[in-house]
């Protein structure tokens, strides 16, 4: 059961970890030796500090820079009111590919402008939809996420909840989710499969083999698969910053798993961000070694970012922007000695920018999740942060 959050104060310092200790024959086994040559070879991840040039050099590394940013060809396909909201259904081109489909929610019981919050769907495996995991448009609730929401979510889009705390709220879909996924043919000429079955969790198991092969290409483009999630949800930040009904630059973002994971890629590189919230999804490098490595997307392992940053380095990046990490102590995918030690790393960046009080690092017992309790949690900070 999750006890009640605990709002854990800025820690000592960064420890420095036992690569011998964090390192064993779980996933490469006679090859467990290879880590400890590479670490001979160069150093890894060494401590990359907050500011400019560290968001400069992760930017460089990932990718997909377009300092613009901005959308084309923005449409408005359909609006609806339900449930004391007011939603639109919006779309746009980012240049490449099928256009883009978001959910935009907001209070319909106010007029005035509001505070904004791009919500970052999951990862989850799940990439039939994309949007639609984390927030209710026209139709309610689609069958196919309601065991992923019961499972992670509480049971409930939590991007509707936040839009009815007063937040203009944007869900959309980012490549190679919902409407930006991948045709099943071309996935399955490219990896030589000839599956019969043509339903959502056939799809999930294609696109996660197929998530390699975008890496390759991205590789050969001079990006990475993070940069390009990177540079689609900055796209769709523009577009929440320069709605009407949302005020001014004061905008936040959040997003649990592969979610929080872009939303830490979106603390290291966008420009006008007021507050990030990572959820389920932060912990050191070294820890996950041969330990936790198969469970986890491109995403979180932009290839070159391990010779100068670890993982907490990138979240911390904007510091003193304020920074919310929500972690779940029993979280299968992270060891509970990778998350302590990135919250004190964290911790430790904030307080030598001179603000230790904007950073907060709260754990929760139980497994990886973004329950009612964290929600709740999260909201009342962003209202806090967004809210003057």
């Amino acid at each position: 059961m999750c006890m009640h959050g605990d709002a854990c104060g800025p820690g000592t310092g960064a420890p420095q970890l036992d690569w011998s200790s964090s390192i064993g024959p779980e996933q490469l086994g006679i090859f467990g030796d290879w880590v400890a040559e590479a670490r001979r070879q160069h150093r890894l991840y060494p401590v990359a500090s907050p500011g400019p040039a560290t968001r400069r050099r992760v930017a460089e590394l990932l990718g997909f820079i377009d300092e613009t940013g901005l959308p084309s060809e923005v449409k408005v396909e359909t609006t609806w009111e339900a449930d004391g909201l007011l939603g639109e259904e919006i779309s746009w081109s980012v240049g490449y590919g099928p256009r883009t489909r978001a959910f935009v929610l907001r209070p319909a019981d106010h007029s005035g402008p509001l505070p904004g919050v791009l919500a970052l769907h999951d990862h989850s495996g799940f990439k039939y939809l994309g949007k639609e995991k984390i927030a209710d448009g026209p139709e309610g609730p689609l069958a196919s996420v309601l065991a992923l929401r019961n499972e992670c979510y509480g049971g409930r889009a939590f991007v509707n909840a936040l839009a009815r705390e007063g937040f203009v709220v944007l869900a959309h879909d980012t490549f190679a989710w919902g409407s930006r996924r991948f045709p099943r043919e071309t996935m399955e000429r490219q990896l030589l499969l000839d599956r019969d079955a043509d339903d959502v969790a056939g799809y999930n198991v294609t696109a996660a083999l197929f998530e390699h092969v975008l890496e390759k290409n991205c590789a050969l483009m001079g990006t990475t698969f993070a940069g390009v999630l990177a540079h689609e949800d900055r796209i769709a930040l523009s577009y929440l910053s320069s709605r009407p009904d949302v005020s001014g630059r004061r905008v936040g973002t959040i997003g649990l798993s592969g979610g929080g994971s872009r939303a830490a890629l979106m603390a290291a590189t966008a420009k006008h961000l007021s507050a990030t919230v990572v959820v389920g999804m932060m912990s050191t490098y070294p820890s996950l070694l041969n330990r936790h490595v198969e469970t986890h997307s491109w995403m979180f392992f932009p290839p070159g970012l391990a010779r100068f940053a670890d993982w907490p380095d990138v979240a911390a990046s904007r510091a003193p922007t304020p920074l919310l990490v929500q972690y779940d102590r029993d979280d299968a995918l992270f060891p509970q000695d990778g998350m302590e030690a990135a919250h004190e790393r964290i911790a430790g960046h904030y307080r030598r920018a001179g603000a230790a009080e904007a950073y907060l690092g709260q754990f929760y017992d139980g497994p990886h999740k973004f329950d009612l309790e964290m929600q709740e949690s999260a909201f009342a900070w962003l209202q806090t942060q967004l809210t003057p």
